[in-house]
C-alpha cells in the first residue's frame, strides 16, 4: 500500500503544481487513498521531495535528484550530443564522435564506471576503449545504445 500510495505522490506533483500538504491530502483523498497529514510526511521524507519556486511567490512539490543522477543525466547529455556511432572489433569498443567531442564523450565514459572497460583512449573523434572480452565489449554497446535511446 505504502509503494502504491508514494507512486501516486509523484504521479500527483508530476501532474499538478502542488505546494501543500494539505492539497496533496486532498488529491490522494481523492484518488482513493486514506492517509493522514503526518503519513504525507513521512512520504515526503522518504521520497526526497522539496519545493521549488514556479514564480509569483508560489512553490511546488518535485522530486529532488541526487548529484548522482544529476551526473548520470549530465554523461547521458554528452554521449547524446556526441555520439555518431558505437561499434566493436574484437575486446575493443569503437566510438566514433562528432568532431572534437572525442575526449567529452570519453571523459563521460570513464566516469560511468563500466565495470568491463579496462580504460579508454580519445582522439579528436573517434574512442578506442579496451574491454575484458568480446562479450564484455557487445554488452557495453547494447548499453550505450540503450542509453541513449531511452533518453529520447
Amino acid at each position: 500500500m505504502k509503494q502504491t500510495r508514494q507512486q501516486k505522490i509523484i504521479q500527483l506533483i508530476e501532474e499538478f503544481d502542488i505546494d501543500t500538504q494539505e492539497e496533496l491530502v486532498s488529491r490522494l483523498t481523492e484518488a482513493g487513498f486514506k492517509v493522514t497529514q503526518a503519513t504525507i510526511s513521512r512520504d515526503i521524507k522518504e521520497l526526497n521531495l522539496t519545493k521549488i519556486s514556479r514564480g509569483k511567490g508560489k512553490q511546488k512539490y518535485v522530486v529532488h535528484k541526487n548529484d548522482d543522477e544529476r551526473l548520470r543525466e549530465k554523461y547521458i547529455r554528452i554521449f547524446k550530443d556526441g555520439l555518431v556511432s558505437v561499434d566493436t572489433a574484437q575486446n575493443i569498443l569503437v566510438i566514433k564522435t562528432a568532431s572534437g567531442m572525442a575526449m567529452a564523450v570519453a571523459a563521460a565514459l570513464d566516469a560511468m564506471h563500466f565495470r568491463e572497460i579496462v580504460g579508454s583512449i580519445a582522439g579528436d573523434d573517434t574512442i578506442m576503449a579496451a574491454l575484458r572480452s568480446s562479450e564484455d565489449a557487445l554488452e557495453v554497446k547494447s548499453k550505450i545504445n540503450d542509453m541513449i535511446k531511452a533518453s529520447f
